[in-house]
């Protein structure tokens, strides 16, 4: 049984407000991105992307054949090239 959960009478019953399904996530509080989005909050090109990848400035995982990009990877990327 989830967290927030009541069972009452062999059912199980959500309170209202307690499920966000759906509900979107600033950018800045997701854990992981593609590079597809990667691309689109930094204006970098997927080539340059890889090419930080490649350099180890920016930190992936993949799940099957899917490659994620970490979040905290680029903010620290762009926080080290601020002047």
């Amino acid at each position: 049984m989830r967290r927030g959960q009541q069972q009452e009478g062999g059912a199980i019953q959500v309170p209202r407000g307690a499920d966000n399904v759906g509900a979107p996530v600033p950018f800045a509080q997701r854990l992981s991105c593609t590079i597809a989005e990667a691309c689109e909050v930094t204006g970098l090109g997927r080539t340059k992307l890889y090419e930080l990848i490649g350099d180890g400035h920016l930190t992936t995982t993949t799940v099957g054949r899917r490659r994620l990009v970490l979040v905290r990877s680029l903010q620290s990327l762009l926080e080290r090239r601020l002047p």
